[in-house]
């Protein structure tokens, strides 16, 4: 017989294979890198019902309903996601499943595009549920069709780990058989299980420890906890990514890798460690796996040596332990830094130029207008997690009392707005605050790579439904005062700005004008396009200050400057890049000299 063809996926890609192999049948998520491409990929597949959820909370409530009507569900976020959706997690590790349910959770050590490092196999512990972690693409697949089998074998959640480097690499996988579940999907009543009043959650937090026991027990012959006999001299305790760099960097050692995080095989542990003469414990982040080993009174060497902030490779922990250094790795080509930068043509841009020149605290959020807080537009005073911003200007507006009125603005996203922004808005109107709140609705989810959300009108699938409308729902809470506006129009922009800043009375403003990359946008062929005529340029930069990557400075030598018939001092002109100019115009106004202009050529 044979065997079936190999493919070349990416982690993400992987574990979609893997659910549809296990036969998932509902999925929801929040987008968030690393994790955003799962539910994409899986999207493609009408079998199963896939969904974007205004967060990753209510993601996870979703799974867990369609676990409790008998199917095979599944939730997916990057790590602060889980912050957000600990509340049913916890308790769902008391409920229970009926179908298969299974978290696909995705640290990102090295912050590539997070707030903080954070180590969710934390969240096992806690929440006492199991945990398993893939090395590879391979065992990415492998380990979701686990995850949902012990699942329902151990009425329990399962917390499948995944890192940036295991989402995004690429890796060879072979495809596999369709699992089959025994669970027939339908509404069954049990409210001993189901119902967490005091008297039903007493007895499934014993039910929770008899699991855990059972746990414990199965993960002493797990086959994905191997021993990996080498030269006895030196041992390794590693799971994940971890476990390659480990391979690589000191291939004749021992090796015990952890499949499964949590519970650990205690025996396996003890066996493994009286089998060598050196212990090591590599593992990205926290001290996880070191702890609990030293809890068992094993002598180990771990975060004394290895970093514990930050991505490892072969060569940081071969040089971490031999204090030599490690495999060669390949030099990265050298290229000019490029620090990020709002698009040319970001309707983000206007508003913020506008509150450039405002003297007000701005409490920001999460989402691609963040790099605001960058020059030259330098408008962001603070970011801390999705949706904060209303809350935290509320504080300062509390703290400080009239004090604070015309001095501080929240801004949001309009996909993070929904997210965990509307709470924080209805605190504002419910305490009697004055904060002034900037919702800013570019039509998508930008930041993650344009999805679809409430706000939208387009599902995951991109179906149309029903459209959150932003300023109904802000005057629904109890906002009297909501005024939208085109970003664009700095002179509007200002104007509105001032006027609701030194409103005693919250207030929203909502700026709407489409994200220049979303479809629709890139696909226009009439888009107009700007030039800056240099006999009349100045070089007075001021064009400069709204920091659009198509506005460029050329300088010149003095003799250049005299043979252009520059005005003394003068050091350059601006230019306007045409393949980058998207024709917003925001930029013409701000010249007084009116040296930007409406070119004749046209982008074809």
């Amino acid at each position: 017989m044979k065997s079936k063809k190999k493919v070349l996926l990416s982690g993400n890609e992987a574990f979609v294979l893997g659910a549809l192999e296990a036969g998932v049948k509902v999925a929801s998520a929040y987008p968030g890198t690393p994790s955003t491409e799962i539910l994409e990929f899986l999207s493609k597949h009408d079998e199963v019902y896939s969904e974007w959820a205004p967060n990753e909370k209510v993601a996870l409530e979703v799974a867990i309903g369609a676990s409790f009507a008998g199917v095979r569900a599944m939730a997916t976020m990057k790590h602060v996601g889980l912050n957000v959706a600990a509340d049913p997690l916890f308790t769902a590790a008391y409920t229970g499943v009926r179908g298969g349910l299974v978290i696909i959770n995705c640290d990102d050590p090295e912050m590539h595009s997070s707030q903080n490092e954070q180590d969710n196999r934390n969240y096992a512990f806690a929440a006492k549920v199991p945990m398993l972690e893939p090395s590879d693409p391979a065992e990415a697949k492998e380990f979701v069709k686990l995850a949902f089998s012990l699942s329902e074998q151990f009425d329990i959640p399962v917390i499948v780990r995944s890192t940036t480097r295991v989402s995004h690499v690429k890796g060879l996988v072979t495809p596999g058989k369709k699992d089959k579940t025994k669970v027939k999907p339908g509404i069954v009543k049990m409210p001993q299980k189901f119902v967490m009043l005091p008297g039903n959650a007493r007895k499934r937090r014993v039910d929770l420890a008899n699991t855990m026991n059972a746990l414990r027990t199965f993960a002493e012959t797990f086959p994905e906890n191997r021993i990996e006999q080498g030269s006895k001299k030196m041992g390794f305790i590693c799971s994940g990514v971890s476990y390659l760099y480990v391979k690589e960097a000191f291939p004749d050692a021992s090796v015990l890798k952890l499949g499964m995080v949590h519970p650990f095989p205690e025996k396996l542990i003890k066996k493994f460690a009286k089998s060598v003469k050196e212990l090591y414990i590599v593992e990205e982040l926290d001290p996880f796996i070191e702890l609990h080993v030293k809890a068992m009174g094993i002598s180990c060497k771990g975060k004394a040596l290895i970093p514990a902030i930050g991505e490892l490779n072969a060569s940081k922990v071969k040089q971490a332990i031999t204090k030599k250094k490690g495999p060669k790795l390949l030099e990265p080509p050298v290229v000019p830094m490029r620090p990020p930068n709002l698009c040319p043509g970001c309707p983000h841009r206007g508003i913020f130029h506008a509150i450039s020149k405002e003297n007000v605290f701005v409490a920001g959020d999460i989402g691609c207008y963040t790099l605001a807080a960058l020059p030259p537009l330098s408008s962001m005073d603070s970011c801390v997690c999705m949706g904060a911003s209303i809350g935290t200007a509320h504080g300062m507006q509390k703290a400080l009392g009239e004090e604070a009125l015309g001095k501080i603005l929240a801004v949001i996203g309009d996909s993070t707005f929904i997210h965990s922004g509307i709470t924080g808005l209805i605190d504002v109107v419910y305490n009697k605050g004055f904060s002034t709140v900037v919702i800013l609705d570019n039509r998508t989810t930008g930041m993650t790579g344009h999805q679809n959300n409430p706000a939208t009108g387009l599902t995951l699938k991109g179906e149309p439904t029903l459209a959150i409308d932003l300023e109904g729902l802000c005057r629904a809470i109890g906002i009297k005062h909501v005024r939208t506006l085109n970003p664009h129009d700095h002179k509007e922009a200002s104007k509105v700005l001032r006027e609701e800043l030194n409103r005693a009375e919250p207030s929203v403003i909502i700026t709407q004008a489409p994200c220049v990359l979303i479809p629709e946008m890139k696909k226009r062929k009439d888009k107009p396009l700007y030039e800056v005529l240099i006999d009349k340029c100045t070089g007075c930069r001021a064009c400069l200050r709204i920091g659009c990557p198509a506005i460029e400075w050329t300088p010149v030598t003095e003799k250049e400057a005299k043979k252009l018939g520059y005005k003394p001092r003068q050091k350059g002109h601006s230019r306007i890049n045409p393949v980058l100019c998207d024709g917003c115009a925001q930029c013409v106004p701000l010249c007084k000299f009116k040296a930007i202009v409406l070119s004749e050529g046209k982008d074809d």
